[in-house]
């Protein structure tokens, strides 16, 4: 019965660690990627194409080692994107959208606007931009317009 409980104790502090690992892992993605996109804009401003060429390809991995690390940290935590069903606006039926369509005002309505973007590992947005929940997809619109900006397919279970 000790071993038990002992081993309950030991995963019970495990799993918090290996989150904030995670969370950690994310971070310095994104630090990475902010420094690649400083090298990029360096190498255009002093360095030849080659150069040019060599930084745009790491900010290229950069941003694929950020995707898989987001990737592993949902399937990690799937009941963080597990959500209720969704129920579209009034009159309106779910099409897939693509970026630089736009979507009608009633769908980023309070209702359906991601509040706590962080919580889903999202980026921030800016002054006019909504992280919005659109079926099971997620849609950064830009709310003077309407445009979508950016999507993730299939981003709630």
């Amino acid at each position: 019965m000790l071993k038990f409980i002992v081993a309950a104790l030991i995963a019970a502090t495990a799993f918090p660690v290996a989150a904030s690992a995670q969370t950690a892992e994310l971070r310095r993605d994104r630090q990475d990627i902010r420094q690649e996109q400083r090298d990029v804009a360096h190498a255009r401003q002093h360095g030849d194409r080659h150069d040019v060429r060599r930084q745009q390809d790491d900010l290229r991995e950069a941003r694929q080692e950020y995707r898989e690390d987001w990737k592993d940290y949902r399937r990690n935590h799937r009941d963080v994107y597990r959500r209720p069903a969704y129920v579209g606006p009034r009159g309106y039926v779910y099409r897939p959208v693509a970026v630089g369509a736009r979507i009608g005002s009633p769908y980023y309505a309070s209702r359906y606007v991601i509040a706590d973007p962080y919580r889903y590992r999202l980026p921030r947005t800016t002054a006019n931009t909504r992280w919005v929940r659109y079926g099971n997809d997620v849609l950064l619109v830009n709310v003077r317009n309407g445009r979508v900006l950016d999507t993730h397919r299939g981003f709630f279970w």
